[in-house]
This record gives structure tokens, C-alpha cells and sequence, in this order.
């Protein structure tokens, strides 16, 4: 049974990549997820702010605040209480590609051009095989346009493109209001692959403190409709390669995304709640579902469910549609039932 696939350009031994999060901080758990099978692992975010320049504009936006509601500061973060330094994250990354033999891809979270992206240049001398942009941006202007949101991401991306070699993907929120032609602007713009979808986290208010505090909740296999709805629209259509995350729980998971159309699927929550050895599992759990559907590779399936041969997409998207809001039937015990 052959679980490889392609994805920016590396042949990856399965589709199963641990994505961006504290897991990869520790070398042993990177380790851990090749022993487990995991077939590349993206390390944990280097953020904008870490960095000193950045930092200290930062800083700047917090005085600058200083006379409006205290409550209102606490969006911001203590930068100490993560700020391991861009140097030591550098460090990991080439720690890191010293210890596997599986790529090693990096990650940036940023949202502007500018001096941060030098660091860009430095995962890729500490040996990263990729990089994975994470431009995680609210616009809460009501002065900024979409046209200026959009033009910010291909900004973003087209100056980190020229000034690496190695593959760019970058990680994506689902709120364009033009999501394939985003996608085929992003790929002009340099990118060799979409990861669909960042997930936004809202925080929640503690009204006892008057404080802003982070409400994290780990995501389920109901969050793989949106991102597996947009791969299986782009397959064959955004000249780039195609990667989900978030919802990605188990092999159906896992194979649903591949027959949406992505060349690899992400996950994190899943490996947080119930340990690495879950990779295994998983994969275990695919070869056995394969066989039994007398699939050969992944290969075979890959974009096998998705719109891309459809004669009218949009035709095809509404009839799903109109068939989803027809399956409703009433439950003999009086519940509502889909």
C-alpha cells in the first residue's frame, strides 16, 4: 500500500504532518512524532513581536493606549511570557533538523513586510526544508478596504518568496469574500501552497478581574467541513498545493481531506488531547480502510470527491446546497434530525 504524496515539492512518506504548536518546542516530541510515523513536522511559530524591532513597536502601541480603558489593554500580551527570542527559536529549528530525518518545516506568523521577513532567510540557513507563513490579521480599520487586506497578504507573501529558495505555503483564513481567486492570486504571488484554514481564537471577558482572558477550545472533526469544502473547490484549479488543518481527528479525517483534494492533512488538537502515538494509529487505521476499498495509494484518491470535474461548479455547490437544506426530517421522538 503506498501512503506517499508530494507536497511543495517533497515526497513525504504519508500525508500525516503535526501542525504549528507547543508540541514541537521539545526535540523529543519531534522525535517522537517520526517514530510515530508523522511524515514532516511544522515547528511551533516564531511571531512577529518576538522580534526585537517589532517588539518594540509593540511597546509603543501599549503607551500610546495608556489613557484609554485599562480593561481594553489586556488584549495585549505580556511579550516576556512567550518571547523565547528569535535566536533560540533558530536554534530549534536547526536542533531539530539534526535530529529527524523528515522535513522540517518552519514558521512565521507575521502580518506586515518589513524587517521581520530577514527571518525568513535565517530558518532557511538554520535548515529548514519550508516555511509556512501564518498571516494572522483581524482588520478592525473601517477606513481599510478588501482590496487593501488582500493586497497586504500578497505583499507579505511576494517578499518573502524573493528572498528564500526554499518552498513558501501560507496558512489562510477563511474569510475572503473571493477565496478562489485569493488563491490563485496568492500562487502569482509566489506561494506553493494553501493551508486551509487558520483557526481565530475570540477571547472572553472575566468580569469579576475586568480582564480580557484567552479562551482556547481545541477543535473537533465538525471544523473539517469548511476547510475540506475549499480544497475540494481549488483542486485542479489554484495552481498550488493544497494542505488542510483544523478538524483533522482520525483516518476518515484523513481521507476525506485527501479525496477533497489536499496533498497533506494537519493536525494538532487530536495529538494534544490523546498523545503522538495517535499517529500511528491513524495510520494503521488508513491502510486497513484502504485495503478493504481495495484502494492502491493515495495517489488514487487524491481529488477523487472534489469539484473539480464538475461542468459548473457553482451549479454544482448550489445543488449541494438546496440538497442539505432538503435532508432535514422530523425525529419520531420529537427531536429535529439531519
Amino acid at each position: 500500500m503506498d501512503l506517499t504524496t508530494t507536497y511543495m515539492g517533497m515526497t513525504l512518506k504519508n500525508p500525516l504532518v503535526p501542525s504549528a504548536s507547543p508540541l514541537s518546542e521539545k526535540i523529543d516530541n519531534i522525535r517522537l512524532m517520526e517514530d510515530k510515523g508523522a511524515a514532516a513536522v511544522v515547528m511551533y511559530s516564531l511571531f512577529e513581536e518576538q522580534i526585537e524591532h517589532e517588539s518594540h513597536l509593540l511597546h509603543n502601541y501599549l503607551d500610546y493606549g495608556g489613557e484609554s480603558f485599562a480593561e481594553a489593554l489586556s488584549y495585549f500580551p505580556d511579550l516576556e511570557s512567550y518571547n523565547v527570542g528569535p535566536d533560540e527559536y533558530l536554534n530549534r529549528v536547526s536542533r531539530a533538523k539534526q535530529a529527524v530525518d523528515i522535513p522540517v518545516i518552519g514558521s512565521l506568523n507575521g502580518v506586515s513586510t518589513g524587517g521581520w521577513t530577514e527571518y525568513a532567510q535565517k530558518i532557511e540557513q538554520a535548515g529548514a526544508d519550508a516555511l509556512e507563513l501564518n498571516i494572522y490579521y483581524i482588520p478592525t480599520n473601517p477606513d481599510m478596504t478588501s482590496a487593501e487586506v488582500e493586497q497586504m497578504y500578497l505583499d507579505v507573501v511576494r517578499e518573502v518568496k524573493q528572498s528564500i529558495s526554499i518552498p513558501v505555503a501560507v496558512k489562510l483564513s477563511p474569510y475572503f469574500s473571493a477565496m478562489a481567486n485569493m488563491a490563485k492570486r496568492l500562487a502569482e504571488a509566489g506561494a506553493d501552497a494553501l493551508v486551509l484554514f487558520n483557526r481565530f481564537y475570540q477571547p472572553d471577558f472575566d468580569l469579576e478581574a475586568l480582564e480580557v482572558v484567552p479562551h482556547l477550545v481545541l477543535s473537533t472533526s465538525l471544523e473539517l467541513r469548511l476547510p475540506l469544502h475549499w480544497v475540494a473547490i481549488l483542486y485542479g484549479r489554484a495552481p498550488v498545493n493544497l494542505a488542510i488543518t483544523s478538524g483533522v481527528h482520525d483516518h476518515l479525517d484523513v481521507l476525506k481531506g485527501l479525496m477533497a483534494g489536499a496533498n497533506v492533512t494537519m493536525m494538532t488538537s487530536e495529538l494534544l488531547q490523546n498523545g503522538m502515538g495517535r499517529i500511528a494509529e491513524i495510520l494503521a487505521a488508513m491502510l486497513e480502510w484502504m485495503e478493504e476499498h481495495e484502494y492502491e495509494s493515495v495517489a488514487q484518491m487524491q481529488g477523487s470527491m472534489s469539484q473539480h470535474h464538475a461542468a459548473d461548479p457553482a451549479a454544482f455547490e448550489r445543488a449541494n446546497y438546496m440538497k442539505v437544506l432538503q435532508s432535514w426530517r422530523p425525529d419520531p421522538l420529537g427531536q429535529l434530525m439531519f
